[in-house]
């Protein structure tokens, strides 16, 4: 997608004249229809804030989607309704990977399989709706053509994101402890990441070929990687949804940010559990054997702010200082949320090997929900 035609997708957007009708995109149905105009809403259909919103939300739910079925290719349950879900057979996961996570919580294979079922849902159920209206779906299967891991387990299928060489960003992990600091409030406050090394490289996440099944430190330094991009991936959703939730005109609309982000935080704190267990013996310390820049370290007591079994959001302050702490879930503010979000993933460097028209398309989709407004504040 060069310039003109990213800008020419933003003035159809803007203007609410997309054709109705239905085209077949790379494997998958794109059905395009009339967004109406913000503050118009007949019967049955949505406002383009609303819609731009969702649309934004399902293309974000395939890309995660995507991150999570290759994660339970080689290291989730294997079973026949998974397979239902991802609409592939499964080739029997990755024994030694599964077992390398497995040290993190002997409940991760099943986990991981949840989380994906959920994605998959998640995304499916807002593009019915989007449908049900009339507004154009979210599919980037057009997108999937990135190399899928060759290990023992992974389908051999075109990908929308990379597992293989992330940057992974664990200043969630200190930022949910912090008590005096918002970044609400404190948006210049530093939050530190617990593992300095996973930002400071491109480290997999699931193994490459088999040759990365060995020897068992390098293969456990990778599933120790997957276990803070679990959390990493699900801390942006918890978010989200709130931040989005402010931007929604209609009540319906408002009902599914408040139904589905919910399940997003039940994600985040599952994983910010599994995450901390490899900061603590026997795990940790840990240093990849063939990458020694990458290094997991020991956590002891007495630090608050990076405390390993920690998974409930330390109170702070919310709204102003001027307040007792409270608990909450943040960043809550929704000015640029969306592209925010969006940023972060391209960051982290899930979409290493895609062209430069999936990232401006995903930007497109992003400046238009955070150009939603909802209603008019009370002051």
């Amino acid at each position: 997608m060069d310039a003109h035609d990213a800008k020419n997708r933003r003035e159809f957007l803007k203007t609410g004249v997309l054709a109705a009708g239905a085209a077949t995109v790379a494997g998958g149905s794109f059905l395009t229809g009339a967004l109406p105009a913000l503050g118009q809403r007949p019967s049955g259909s949505l406002g383009r804030g609303d819609a731009a919103i969702l649309r934004f939300l399902s293309a974000l739910e395939q890309i995660e989607a995507d991150l999570w079925q290759q994660y339970t290719e080689l290291g989730g349950v294997q079973t026949t309704e998974m397979e239902q879900i991802i609409r592939h057979k499964l080739a029997g996961g990755n024994a030694p990977y599964t077992n390398a996570l497995n040290q993190l919580d002997g409940d991760m294979a099943q986990y991981i399989h949840d989380n994906t079922e959920d994605e998959f849902t998640h995304h499916r159920w807002l593009n019915d709706y989007l449908k049900s209206k009339g507004v154009a779906q979210e599919d980037l299967s057009q997108f999937a053509t990135l190399e899928s891991s060759t290990a023992e387990g992974a389908l051999q299928l075109g990908r929308i994101t990379n597992l293989m060489r992330l940057t992974v960003d664990t200043t969630w992990f200190t930022r949910l402890r912090a008590r005096e600091f918002n970044p609400d409030l404190n948006p210049n406050h530093v939050f530190l990441p617990v593992v300095k090394s996973l930002a400071m490289g491109e480290f997999p996440a699931i193994p490459r070929s088999n040759a990365d099944l060995k020897p068992n430190n390098h293969l456990q330094a990778i599933a120790n990687t997957a276990g803070f991009h679990f959390g990493w991936i699900e801390q942006g959703g918890s978010s989200l949804y709130m931040q989005l939730a402010q931007r929604a005109r209609h009540p319906e609309v408002l009902r599914i940010l408040l139904s589905i982000g919910p399940t997003e935080v039940m994600h985040f704190q599952t994983w910010q559990d599994k995450a901390g267990n490899a900061l603590v013996a026997p795990l940790a310390p840990l240093t990849d054997p063939t990458n020694p820049q990458l290094t997991f370290p020991l956590i002891g007591d007495g630090n608050e702010d990076i405390q390993t079994n920690l998974i409930m959001p330390e109170p702070t302050f919310f709204l102003t200082n001027k307040f007792h702490h409270v608990s909450i879930l943040r960043p809550t503010e929704t000015e640029g949320a969306a592209m925010a979000a969006a940023q972060s993933f391209i960051d982290g460097g899930v979409f290493r090997g895609q062209p430069p028209a999936f990232m401006e398309m995903l930007k497109d989709l992003a400046r238009d929900a955070d150009a939603a407004r909802g209603h008019d504040q009370i002051v």
